[in-house]
Formats: structure tokens, sequence, C-alpha cells
């Protein structure tokens, strides 16, 4: 084979070379795994491999896989992210002991001396448990945050974002590296050794993860088996006179890093970064790399022909039309997806609208109707017939947290009308048809009732499964909280008893002789007597 030959196939190989070189993250012949976890330089296996003795990693076997450890603070490394500039570490979580008074504590290990922070974008201060206050402070001293976790027991404790319930957070303050808090407990009746726990930890972690370590149902809910949790760190480094650290050309031509000041921070703390368009280590020699867009399409977004150049892309096909192109695409989707939207709203709300309609009519509707229509009852329709939106509405949707309380005939929940009205609605059970004229007639005769001493009945609503019944709002409880539970706010004088009495007894009276159609109550006892601010 000629010389000539042999170089023209030389040259066309190399020209075929893929064009993005494999990034290397570790030091020249330094393991780059321990375990699971990939060890970027400026950490090492070993004080060789790392840029010093902060940034050192050991790669003990005390798991299969082998498990990381940064050495300077001997916790288990879960995680390192050039993009982002962090590590996750696996640090130790130990339980608050109750106390009543403020006790001062600190949360794990300081990272003062070193070049770590504990991440604000990533980490936040955690508590799990109830019945606490916490508040964390800066540099000793420093109020830097706080939150405040309440006991919350079966259905309404299922808070899933940590905002209060069982578990609260507080965002940490910039520059944070000697996490120490204060704390007391709320409860005095809390006769715990354990009061539940404070941790700094990663945000994911809290949002995924912490549930599984709160049995929220039990009385005590606290998992021992909790006893570590991930926390995010950043790294910063100040000047390249004391580390040795510092952002500089890597590579030929752009492939470089650049600084990545923090002022809200400090202006002398850095980061080193890859420019947009490259990927890889910005700490080693060639370590940022070109990024090859037109390599994977979602790279990129070319229609047509895409050409690589250094840090970016090219399309073949002009940017301008594509625009337009998309455009069109986009307002042929929206029309084709308009139609049937509409149609679904419609068909929705003409569905629902007979829903009501014959809930309507099998709760008695008609017949109420008719019973109000006629003169002879003397009963305004005004203000009688609520619809179901606006009760949905003034009850926060039937909201759990609006009840004022459950009966055999139904749960009373309080409610506020649009025009500022304060109002209790009665869910009722189930009225069997066979009931229907008698209720009705029920709801016509109460109505009509007018006593002071009398909760009035303002109207009904029968267009839901069950009936609302709306009464006025009575806002000082009842009178067997107020015996049973005196307070000195409203105390229970044998002159304000009197008074009590004779007035149950004007509207026993009333009901009795006064009303146009006699109503015998049959069930007066002290949690069926409310009583108004007076």
């Amino acid at each position: 084979m000629s010389l000539q030959m042999l170089l023209y196939i030389t040259l066309s190989l190399w020209a075929m070379r893929p064009m993005a070189f494999a990034v290397r993250l570790s030091k020249p012949n330094c393991q780059e795994k321990c375990g699971n976890v990939t060890i970027p330089y400026l950490f090492g296996i070993g004080l060789e491999c790392s840029a010093n003795s902060s940034f050192t990693v050991s790669c003990r076997n005390i798991t299969n896989p082998e498990t990381p450890f940064l050495s300077s603070l001997n916790l288990e490394v879960l995680d390192i992210s050039m993009d982002y500039s962090t590590i996750t570490l696996n640090q130790p979580v130990s339980p608050l002991n109750c106390s009543l008074e403020q006790k001062g504590v600190y949360l794990g290990k300081s990272l003062s001396g070193t070049p770590f922070i504990f991440s604000r974008l990533y980490s936040v201060l955690a508590v799990l448990g109830c019945n606490n206050v916490v508040t964390l402070l800066s540099n000793g001293t420093t109020t830097a945050g706080g939150c405040v976790a309440i006991c919350g027991y079966g259905s309404n404790s299922n808070d899933s974002g940590c905002n209060g319930v069982n578990c609260c957070k507080a965002n940490i303050p910039l520059g944070f590296q000697a996490p120490q808090v204060i704390y007391r407990v709320i409860d005095s009746n809390n006769n715990n050794s354990s009061c539940g726990y404070a941790f700094l930890v990663d945000q994911n972690w809290l949002q995924n993860d912490y549930r599984k370590y709160t049995g929220l149902r039990d009385v005590n809910p606290f998992d021992k088996s909790f006893v570590k949790a991930p926390v995010v760190l950043e790294w910063r480094f100040p000047t390249r006179s004391s580390t040795g650290l510092y952002c500089e050309y890597r590579g030929p031509g752009p492939y470089y890093s650049g600084w990545d000041d923090q002022p809200d921070y400090d202006s002398l703390l850095r980061q080193c970064h890859c420019r947009e368009g490259f990927e890889g280590n910005p700490y080693v020699d060639e370590g940022c790399q070109d990024i090859d867009e037109c390599s994977n399409s979602n790279l990129n977004f070319c229609q047509g022909g895409c050409t690589n150049t250094v840090g970016f892309y090219r399309c073949s096909r002009s940017r301008v039309k594509m625009i337009f192109i998309g455009f069109g695409a986009g307002l042929g989707a929206l029309l084709l997806l308009v139609g049937p939207w509409w149609s679904y709203r419609v068909i929705r709300k003409r569905i629902k609208s007979k829903r009501k309609q014959k809930f309507f009519k099998r709760n008695g509707g008609l017949l109420l109707e008719q019973q109000l229509s006629s003169t002879q009852n003397g009963v305004e329709k005004t203000n009688k017939l609520f619809n179901s939106k606006e009760l949905e509405q003034a009850t926060d949707h039937f909201n759990v947290n609006r009840i004022l309380g459950r009966g055999g005939q139904g749960t009373v929940y309080k409610g506020m009308m649009s025009d500022g009205r304060i109002v209790a609605v009665k869910k009722s059970q189930k009225i069997d048809e066979d009931d229907l004229e008698v209720f009705i007639n029920e709801v016509v005769i109460l109505s009509q009732i007018n006593h002071r001493n009398v909760v009035k009945l303002l109207g009904c609503c029968l267009e839901t499964e069950v009936p609302l019944l709306v009464y006025e709002f009575i806002p000082n409880g009842t009178l067997f909280q107020h015996i049973h539970e005196a307070s000195e706010e409203f105390p229970l004088s044998w002159e304000a008893r009197l008074r009590i009495a004779t007035e149950v007894a004007s509207a026993i009276s009333y009901l009795h002789s006064a009303a146009a159609v006699p109503i015998y109550h049959r069930d007066i006892k002290s949690t069926n007597i409310l009583l108004d601010d007076k």
C-alpha cells in the first residue's frame, strides 16, 4: 500500500472521530467512583487526589458497594454535583429533650473553618413533632428564623407539605455554617422524654420522605429508627493565593470556566462553572467540553438540519420560518382543542343542572314551593330557598374546619354569606320519601317562628343530595360548655343562670301556647341551649 493511500485512510478516520470527548471529572490516575457515588475533583479519594484536606474522601468497606465519607466532617457522601456546586451528606439526627424553658442546642457539626456552607437554596430547618417552638440562631446570638409545629391527629393531620401540623420548616440564612437553635415545649402536659427533632435537611427529602418517620396517628409520633437525614452543602473559596483553587481557562479557545460572584453573600467567595453550552468539571485541565446539541434532538430546536458550533448550534432552516410554522401549528392545535373543551363544559353544566333538579324534586322542593306560594301560610318566599353554590362558598365547600357540631339529625357548619351575614348551615340526614311531606310542613312552620329566644330558621336548600337548613348563627356556644368549661371571660353567676332559665321557659311557653301551630321540642338539655353575646 502506498504512503499516500495510508495517509489518506488515516486522515479520513481522524475526520470521522466523535466531536465530543469523554468528560473527565477526577484528576488523572485517581479513582473516580466509590460505590455508586461519582467523586469529581475538587474532591478526591485520598489527599493526593483532592484539592486539599477539606475535600478529601475516604472510601470505606463497611457496606457492599463501598461507602464514601467526607474525611474532614466524617459524614457519609450521598451525592456531589459540579453543576450546582453542592455535596449531599448523610448527617446524624438526635431527638430534642422536652423542656418548658428555652434550651440551646447545636444541630450536627459546625462547618466553621471549612469551605462549606449550608445551602440556603436546597436545605431548610425542619422540625418533626408537635407543640415545639424552635428558633434558628445565626452567629450564636442573632435570630435567623424558626417555626412552630402544632399537633394534629386523624384525617386533619395529613399535611404532606410540612406546613405546621406535626412538621414545620424554616429557611436558613446565607453563608450559614454553625447550626444552633433554641427551643421550648408549649404543652405543659407533655411528659415524654422526647419532643421530636430539629435538624437541617434537604428540601427534596422533606417533601417526599419525611412522613415515613412520623406516625401521625399515634400518640407519640416518632420512630426510633430515624437517626439520619440528608443535608445539602455548597462550597466556596476566597482567593487563588490562599487555597490554590481558582477559575481559569481550561482547554483551547473558549473552553473555560468563569467566576460566579455572590454579591448577596460575599463578593470575595467564588464558584467555578462551565460556560453555557459546555459540560464537565471546571476545576481540571480541559474539564469543560463542548456539548454537541445536534446529537440529541432534546438539546436543540431545529426542525431540519442541525450544525454543531462551539458552545451552541446552528439550524439549516430560517429561525423566523420555524417560529411561524410553530405558531401556525399551535394555533391549529388550539382550535382543535377549543371545540371539545367547550362541548365538555356545556354538557357538564347541563348534567349538573339536571342533577340539582333531581335532588330538588326528591327532597320535596315542589311541595315546598307550593307551600311558600300559598297566601294562607303568610310566609314570604324571598330568602327562603338558597342555592347550593352560595352555601358551598359560604362554608368553604363544607370544610371540616367549619364544623360547629354533630348530632343524630346531621352536621352543622359555620358559614358566611356574600352579604356578610354569619349563619349556621345544617346538613341533614337523608329523608325517606314517606317523610317528605312532614319535613316540608315543619320547614314552613319553623320559618314562621319569630321569638328572640328561639333560633330562627332562615331557609333551606333542597338541590343537594341531602337537604341543607340555614339558621341564624348563635356565637357563644352551648350552655353545656359554659357549665363544664367555665371561663373568667363569661362567668355563670346566679343572676345569669336565673336569666337563662327564665328565657328558656319563655321560649318553651311561646312554642307551646303562642305559636300558630303548637311545637313540642321534646329534647330540652344544656347542649341544645345556645348562648349569644349577651
